[in-house]
């Protein structure tokens, strides 16, 4: 007798760094699945709703383009350097702080600035970082829940295999923790961290001087693996 294999199932988390969305916008479609169809959920685990990641992806798949998605940006001298607010209304976005939430919030999946000018005083420091057009432009080419109608879905970067038995006390950075915790992608990863589904790295063990990535330790990553892993 052949046993029926069971479906893929992904959180809001993973379905919404796929999709280039929120978490919180998932859960939008999903309160309004009367209207608009979004299928139903599949499992729970604890709190956290699981979907068919195939029905979901299909969903998505048939689903009317999105204003983003049709965006054509403004022509402009591809080494121009834009600002965060200049940058969100380039790539489309209506809230001019759409740049500065992705740099806060969602580590690793919008592009590093071209470059960071260290302004104010020593008393009031602050930081404007700018990017080339150039940079937005490739970002808008790849990133998730873009062009997929057209080419089919864009292959996500290949994590790199991490060791767990190398020094406990070693800084990781992102990508790496993504792959010690066995995410698909480090967009998963950095979205599920923004949503408090990572507790134990919600406060990073140091961050780089250069751009202000986190970093934490091997043995913080792996306690945290271990407790995703018993569902806790």
């Amino acid at each position: 007798m052949t046993s029926r294999r069971e479906p893929r199932l992904a959180d809001a988390a993973e379905i919404a760094a796929e999709q280039g969305l929120t978490p919180a916008r998932i859960s939008g479609l999903y309160n309004d699945r009367a209207e608009n169809g979004f299928p139903e959920v599949a499992d729970m685990r604890g709190r956290a709703r699981l979907w068919d990641h195939a029905k979901v992806s299909e969903w998505f798949a048939n689903r009317p383009r999105t204003r983003l998605q049709v965006h054509t940006p403004p022509a402009r001298d591809p080494e121009e350097l834009l600002n965060a607010a200049e940058a969100s209304r380039f790539l489309g976005y209506k809230n001019p702080n759409q740049v500065t939430t992705f740099v806060r919030d969602h580590p690793g999946y919008f592009p590093d600035p071209d470059v960071v000018d260290e302004m104010g005083t020593a008393d009031h420091p602050y930081r404007r970082q700018l990017w080339r057009v150039q940079t937005l432009l490739d970002w808008m080419a790849t990133r998730p829940g873009r062009g997929k109608r057209a080419g089919g879905k864009r292959a996500a970067p290949a994590l790199p295999d991490v060791p767990v038995d190398g020094d406990p006390d070693e800084l990781l950075g992102a990508t790496q923790a993504a792959a010690l915790l066995r995410f698909k992608s480090l967009n998963s990863f950095s979205s599920s961290l923004s949503q408090g589904n990572l507790p134990l790295l919600e406060t990073a063990d140091a961050v780089t001087e250069k751009g202000r990535r986190r970093r934490w330790t091997r043995r913080r990553i792996l306690e945290q693996a271990a407790q995703r892993s018993s569902g806790r």
